[in-house]
């Protein structure tokens, strides 16, 4: 249970951190109060339904089979992803875009510590398999660990260049995407690490360990892309 308590605090914690950013950006942004209310609207409206549909997918079945091609990839990590292409490039000249402080882009990647942190603890309890953590394959947290030592040398004392930044954050996302290999790999193909039988526990199909695969991780590769268009405005 307090495995648990502690993804939810995590989930809450960050949807919060994204309604401030958010709404900071769109009263920076949109001088018509009508106009800021209905962007606030959408964007709380957006997660609050983006949430919902966590929820009840895993309060299924659906997410349960071990069979190709990956559900959780189709229904969660897919439309995830799918939505931070459509979006990001429609909104890749918004003027809310630049109100967005740079440095809290990068600051906000920390998140991943605790992510991190919350596998170890999934192993202890039977949810996750160590290939996916830090005790194995997934370094993710060392990224999460540089993320504030970047913000503050590129954008408290300058040390470190706009371009800097950039590549870090596209090494974030290969990063990422080198744990959902291990995920997939570990879950669907366990022969890669020798073993003749399912690795991952069933147990991370449920909610609320879906909110990984169908919140945390696509918001960090979201700010990571967002990052990269905000950064590569006076550098393309």
């Amino acid at each position: 249970m307090a495995l648990q308590t502690a993804y939810h605090l995590l989930n809450v914690t960050i949807v919060i951190i994204l309604f401030f950013m958010g709404f900071k950006a769109i009263n920076l942004a949109f001088g018509k109060a009508l106009q800021r209310k209905r962007k606030k609207i959408i964007l709380v409206m957006g997660l609050i339904a983006w949430q919902l549909y966590i929820f009840l997918l895993g309060q299924t079945e659906l997410l349960s089979s071990l069979e190709l091609p990956p559900r959780f990839v189709i229904f969660l990590i897919g439309p995830a992803f799918l939505f931070t292409g459509i979006f990001i490039y429609s909104n890749r000249n918004a003027i809310w875009l630049k109100h967005i402080p740079k440095s809290w882009l990068i600051y906000l990647q920390s998140f991943r510590i605790f992510v991190e942190t919350l596998f170890v603890f999934s192993v202890a309890q039977g949810v996750l398999h160590q290939n996916v953590t830090i005790e194995g394959y997934n370094f993710d947290m060392i990224l999460g660990l540089t993320a504030p030592l970047i913000a503050f040398l590129a954008f408290e004392k300058k040390i470190f260049s706009i371009k800097m930044v950039i590549a870090w954050n596209y090494l974030g996302l290969l990063v990422l995407a080198s744990v959902i290999f291990l995920f997939l790999t570990t879950v669907f193909f366990p022969g890669f690490y020798g073993s003749d039988s399912n690795l991952m526990p069933l147990e991370f199909t449920k909610y609320p360990y879906t909110l990984v695969a169908g919140f945390l991780m696509p918001v960090a590769v979201f700010i990571h892309v967002l990052s990269i268009v905000q950064l590569s405005k006076k550098h393309m």
